[in-house]
């Protein structure tokens, strides 16, 4: 129906479109926080080492089984507005951290369902929002004080974080496996750029393949190439090999314009033919000439260029990702040439050995042994597809901390300590506040406990007295550290028995939480635009209707 309004004669005004539908003040507010909150609640059950995992099934019928927060709400299609909120929650979280996206929407969800409460007392959104920015702000005060330096040497605490990171991922006995070659991976890329210390997980390639174990994953200390090489009269293994990387085709281009070429005799005809094999022949004798032992071409290899390549025993691959040339000039050294005329000796890079592998039904060119590559590779290997995928989140999950805590050194206490060391401040800090202010900053403090709940919930424990225990141990000024057993029903110092989070994502995950907790309260108001012909996506202006 249109949205009508009168003028003082009577007289009826049309406002927006037929069929434009609005909802305003509580029902939209209610109707927002309601579907936020159902995201947070299904998220919640996968917090933690026993949580639990989501089998999601798409449209065409592909299976991913996973309790990885960013994997589900990207897998499921999500069609309310605030919800939708909730889900880029997620990806911002794991855009900029790589781990905490289950926290961070837990959070969020939670924050809404206690502003609820408080506004069902006639609280305004205003006044709840700018208590949650304040409690916001106070509980990163607050982590930045507890947060313990950490020596990026020590291999042992560096280990501690990987596998705290993994723990809720179902990759079983290789979880030390792969928290071992993460911790390697990311340090092999480290690099200083002034007073700064930059680990770019971009530079870590990740290829996955079925078959062996997962044990069997290995770190490639230099770049895997999903490419066969181009003919077979090529050499498929090359030691102390000397590299170039082309980003110019080996064959001649076709000119734009058609010309007529008139011949007269036959000779003529086998000069004209001739003067391309040999402009095909002098690109390979260049390459031969500057040493150049392998060839990695981002274009085309003609397969005259590619027969002369194959009888100087040269090593050629086509057709190159840009990606990949850009990790392999990382690891080797090489520079990467756009015109083979300006290629010389020194734009060459170096690795210790390129060979051509089969890996299950694929051929794939390693490029390994570089001498101190800044890009490297990691093949996951699992038995089953889906095995495959869940260790690539674990990896990711994995390297992600790694590089947050080589970046940014300083660590927190996990298993929900940092979280009822929060609330006991934020609670003092409100007193300090007074007004309704005071009832948001205490509702904050209220929905962060959420994260131990939630752990103790999904640990088969009884919520309440974990809680109780917890609050009465955080009273003590020398048990800030303490959090929850989650296989033993009982609390200990999580740093100590190595559960430990970087203090990034945890920043990170409250300060996103309370953005979009702040956003969706500030919302009275939902007008939604009538669905075009033909559904969302239709033709525009009914093109495409008969």
């Amino acid at each position: 129906m249109a949205y009508l309004t009168t003028t003082g004669s009577g007289q009826p005004v049309l406002i927006l479109k037929e069929g434009t539908t609005r909802s305003r003040g509580k029902e939209a507010q209610r109707n927002n926080i309601m579907a936020a909150r159902v995201i947070g609640e299904v998220l919640k059950t996968t917090l933690g080492p026993r949580g639990m995992d989501k089998m999601l099934i798409d449209s065409l019928g592909d299976i991913t089984i996973t309790n990885d927060g960013a994997t589900i709400l990207k897998e499921i299609d999500v069609e309310h507005p605030a919800a939708k909120m909730m889900v880029e929650i997620a990806k911002t979280q794991d855009d900029m951290v790589g781990d905490g996206t289950t926290s961070a929407v837990v959070i969020a969800s939670e924050l809404l369902k206690k502003a609820e409460e408080l506004l069902e007392q006639n609280i305004h959104p205003t006044i709840l929002v700018s208590g949650y920015r304040k409690a916001a702000k106070k509980a990163i005060e607050v982590m930045d004080k507890i947060a313990e330096p950490l020596d990026i040497n020590d291999r042992g605490i560096l280990l501690k974080v990987a596998l705290t990171s993994t723990s809720s991922k179902s990759v079983g006995s290789a979880r030390n496996h792969l928290a071992e070659i993460s911790i390697d991976a990311v340090k092999q890329i480290t690099e200083k750029r002034g007073d700064k210390t930059i680990a770019d997980i971009d530079n870590i390639q990740i290829i996955k393949k079925t078959g062996k174990s997962l044990l069997e994953t290995q770190l490639i200390k230099g770049i895997i190439v999903d490419k066969e090489i181009v003919n077979p009269g090529m050499p498929k293994t090359k030691q102390n090999a000397k590299i170039a990387l082309l980003d110019s085709p080996l064959e001649i281009e076709k000119t734009e314009i058609s010309a007529e070429i008139r011949i007269k005799d036959p000779a003529q005809m086998k000069a004209f033919l001739d003067q391309e094999t040999d402009m095909l022949k002098e690109m390979a004798k260049k390459l031969k000439t500057i040493n150049a032992d392998v060839i990695f071409c981002q274009k085309g290899i003609d397969d005259m260029v590619q027969h002369f390549l194959a009888k100087e025993g040269i090593i050629a691959a086509r057709r190159v990702k840009e990606s990949d040339m850009e990790k392999l000039a990382r690891a080797t050294g090489a520079k990467i040439s756009s015109d083979l005329d300006d290629l010389k000796t020194t734009d060459l890079g170096i690795a210790g050995l390129v060979e051509e592998r089969k890996i299950g039904d694929d051929k794939m060119i390693f490029v390994e042994k570089c001498k101190d590559p800044h890009s490297v590779a990691i093949l996951l290997r699992a038995g089953l597809e889906r095995m495959v995928d869940e260790a690539e989140r674990a990896m990711t999950d994995s390297l992600s901390v790694i590089s947050d805590v080589i970046e940014n050194t300083k660590i927190l206490p996990g298993g929900g300590a940092i979280e009822i060391e929060i609330a006991k401040e934020l609670r003092k800090y409100a007193t300090t506040i007074g007004g309704r202010e005071q009832l948001a900053v205490e509702a904050f403090a209220d929905a962060i406990e959420v994260i131990p709940r939630t752990l103790s919930e999904n640990a088969g424990f009884e919520p309440i007295d974990i809680l109780t225990q917890l609050r009465t141990a955080h009273n003590s000024a020398d048990n800030k550290n303490m959090g929850i057993n989650v296989y033993e029903n009982k609390l200990q110092d999580s740093i100590k028995n190595g559960v430990i989070e970087p203090l990034v994502v945890k920043e990170q995950a409250v300060k996103s939480a309370a953005e979009s907790a702040a956003m969706i309260l500030r919302i009275d108001d939902v007008i939604t635009a009538k669905t075009p012909k033909g559904g969302p996506g239709g033709m525009p202006g009914g093109m495409g209707e008969e």
